[in-house]
């Protein structure tokens, strides 16, 4: 311990020494008549150069600036509206009596509500995390409850009146946003704002915030409202997950019922439009065979009424020549037999009748 300790001290002594003789060899040089750089005098007028370029050099800085392609600069000249410039290089008054805000009038804009999306291009896109759920808590038209996420897409179309008519615009868009989007919400059922109510509740909600962002003159033109995750309270996200499970269930064998119902009905028309068309033919068939025999009949009888004999014997001869060619076995009797036993052997007819 003793022998570190003095080895420390010798150290610190070397150093000492060091130094000294730096300020020894420096104390020589300058009485040998080395330069002093402290005593170097510098040519006249040089500072009064120097602050003039800086002061150059700032006013340029000041006064030019650019515009972007997609933006617009309105100029404010102590402090009031002066005129706007379009995209480009520009020069204005330096040392702070104009300044410029650029306003990209030429791109579209949105907030976002309950949730946040990296890269954000506005500085009031999405609010701080701890207000994500105060501001999607809604309470709907049947005093139940739903968790509502949504952006707004919009353009600045005037930029005098979105920098100079309204405190903070992007706040205030956020405010009047979120305060229609409540009112909407209110006027409707949950089921609907879960399920088969988004369409009309986003196309609503525009026209409504456009009709106040109207009526502040807050100069921008609402392009679309898009409702993002919509859900129940995390308390009961099972039992409405489970409800929503036995609607689709119930939407599903409603579908197969009507697939089996459009492909029954149509059937059973079809088949029934057969059999229609079927008794129909065989009506009209019925109906042109009894006219046709009617028709024939009417022939018939004014044939007979001319020659009632001739007519007679024609119908008498056309009957026996569509019967006798019929009939097996044929038998003539004369009208002058006395007996028709001896001329008919019935063994032998009986045998072709069976046969």
């Amino acid at each position: 311990m003793h022998n570190s300790h003095y080895g420390w001290r010798s150290d610190a002594i070397e150093r000492r020494a060091i130094i000294a003789r730096f300020f020894e060899s420096h104390d020589m040089a300058t009485q040998r008549g080395a330069p002093d750089l402290s005593q170097i005098p510098l040519p006249r007028g040089i500072v009064p150069l120097a602050i003039a370029g800086a002061l150059v050099v700032w006013l340029l800085y000041s006064a030019l600036f650019t515009v972007p392609a997609e933006s617009v600069g309105v100029i404010q000249r102590f402090g009031h509206y002066h005129s706007e410039v379009e995209p480009g290089l520009h020069i204005k008054w330096p040392f702070g009596i104009d300044r410029v805000t650029l306003v990209p009038v030429k791109r579209q804009l949105k907030e976002e509500f309950g949730f946040s999306t990296p890269g954000a291009t506005f500085g009031d896109q999405a609010s701080a995390p701890n207000q994500w759920v105060l501001e999607t808590t809604m309470v709907t038209g049947d005093l139940n409850t739903a968790l509502v996420e949504w952006i707004i897409q919009f353009r600045i179309e005037v930029p005098f009146d979105f920098l100079f008519n309204v405190r903070d615009p992007g706040d205030t868009l956020r405010d009047v946003s979120e305060s229609v989007m409540r009112e909407v919400i209110g006027d409707r059922t949950v089921d609907e704002v879960l399920t088969i109510g988004r369409q009309d509740i986003e196309s609503t909600a525009q026209v409504k915030l456009q009709d106040v962002v109207n009526k502040y003159e807050m100069g921008l033109r609402i392009d679309q409202i898009q409702l993002k995750n919509v859900n129940p309270p995390e308390p009961v996200q099972e039992s409405f997950d489970r409800v929503n499970e036995a609607q689709q269930e119930r939407e599903r064998m409603i579908n197969d019922a009507r697939g089996e119902y459009n492909k029954a009905v149509p059937r059973a028309r079809g088949e029934a439009d057969q059999g229609i068309q079927a008794a129909e033919g065989y009506a009209i068939q019925r109906v042109n065979k009894a006219e046709g025999d009617v028709q024939r009949f009417n022939a018939l009888l004014a044939e007979y009424l001319k020659a009632p004999e001739v007519t007679k014997r024609r119908l008498y001869l056309e009957t026996l020549n569509e019967v006798l060619p019929r009939v097996d076995a044929k038998v003539i009797v004369d009208e002058s037999a006395s007996s028709v036993l001896p001329l008919l052997q019935l063994d032998t007819a009986k045998s072709r009748v069976e046969q």
